[in-house]
């Protein structure tokens, strides 16, 4: 009743032409705060008692017309690359139900893949990317400073962005987000040739990269080769280091967003994770700033080339069910075989975009991952929009004759 109300007095406006996102309905991630609404953190260790106001990017993006539909679900304090949670339930794949949604912004990244909205507020290291490769959609999580926010900063190395059905969608929702008018601009951009270069090299050593993944990866990059774009397979800028650094920062930044909870109210491996986090925060491993060398290493990278891409994640989404109640051991297990990829640009705090390209046998969707030297977004926006048009994908589930 009360979006209808809004929509009512939006339709009054005079000024409908001026907003960009005018009626379009929006959902936004349960750790931000809502108007009307509890911020539940995917956890009963939270209190049920609404917001008394909006989040700086809700308001944003109900002053661009905007209209808020809902809440959308998380995994407990938004750990874990699935979102399922003892309060909450299953959030499942609208494409095959049986498996997860991704996390941690996986309510976000189904209410889009299934329609019930083309965008959505998503968060996370890699919390964007994880659901909406999972889900078919386009994630893009921008660098530093770009999109305000406040909470769930994992040391840094987490920033809010949008999950969205097209890449045009995502570059509009991201000019909302930013308060600029310059990203739908990029979208598309094909005034040169790009420089790609590619990769499918785990970051974390003995990761398997499953057959399906690589075919949809080369299928993208054949399709931007034949394009005329330079594809050059390359040695990637990380190292072996990277991976206990950014562990570090990992567990010490969820012991933040956990403090003031009590570790009885949370789930066992919630708090398995908290008690590690606050552990390390006492050691220099954990501190916020980018390792300098990390930096200098990404930076030159990427002055010889415009993008990275690699698969998004190195694996098939997993099966739905049991992980609210799994450890800490087992949850980190399963999160290096599949997000390998997402972790060293989280510790380098580079923008990245997520597209989907392709489905595997059982039905599941594949995305790629592209990345860019910071302030880059508009690059990767360009880069994205450019495979959008070359390898098409449904919009929806309801889509279901798409293959790799």
């Amino acid at each position: 009743m009360e979006v209808r109300a809004e929509a009512a007095a939006l339709a009054r406006r005079t000024d409908l032409a001026l907003l960009p996102l005018a009626g379009v309905p929006v959902g936004i991630k349960d750790h931000v705060d809502v108007a009307g609404c509890p911020t539940r953190h995917g956890t009963a260790a939270t209190s049920d008692a609404s917001a008394g106001t909006d989040d700086e990017l809700v308001r944003r993006l109900r002053a661009a017309g905007a209209l808020v539909v809902g809440k959308t679900t998380v995994p407990e304090l938004c750990q874990g690359p699935f979102t399922e949670s003892a309060a909450f339930g299953i959030t499942r794949n609208p494409w095959h139900p049986g498996y997860t949604s991704g996390g941690s912004s996986g309510g976000s990244a189904a209410a889009v893949a299934a329609g019930m909205v083309p965008l959505a507020l998503a968060s996370g290291g890699g919390s964007i990317r994880i659901p909406a490769s999972c889900c078919g959609v386009v994630g893009l999580k921008p660098g530093p400073g770009l999109v305000p926010h406040r909470g769930q900063g994992w040391r840094g190395m987490s920033e809010l962005g949008p999950i969205a059905t097209t890449v045009a969608d995502a570059a509009l929702m991201l000019d909302v987000l930013a308060a600029t008018d310059c990203y739908r601009n990029s979208v598309p951009d094909r005034d040169r040739a790009l420089r790609i270069g590619v990769t499918a090299v785990p970051p974390i050593p003995g990761v398997r990269v499953d057959p399906q993944v690589r075919a949809a990866l080369d299928a993208a990059v054949k399709a931007l080769r034949d394009a005329g774009h330079v594809v050059d397979t390359v040695a990637p800028p990380w190292r072996v280091r990277d991976h206990p650094r950014y562990i570090a920062r990992y567990f010490a930044g969820s012991a933040d967003d956990a403090d003031g909870f009590s570790l009885r109210a949370l789930e066992r491996r919630t708090g398995a994770i908290v008690r590690t986090g606050r552990l390390l925060r006492r050691f220099p491993l954990g501190r916020d700033e980018i390792p300098a060398e990390t930096a200098t290493r990404f930076a030159a990278w990427f002055a010889d080339y415009d993008v990275l891409m690699t698969p998004t994640l190195a694996a098939l989404p997993p099966r739905a069910g049991g992980w609210a109640n799994a450890g800490m051991i087992r949850t980190h297990l399963a999160a290096s075989r599949l997000i390998p990829f997402l972790l060293p640009f989280n510790l380098a705090r580079l923008p990245v975009v997520t597209v989907p390209a392709g489905r595997s046998i059982e039905g599941l969707p594949i995305g790629v991952q592209i990345a860019a030297a910071s302030g880059g977004e508009g690059l990767l926006l360009s880069a994205a929009a450019q495979l959008e048009q070359l390898r098409p994908w449904p919009w929806r589930t309801s889509d279901a004759d798409w293959s790799v």
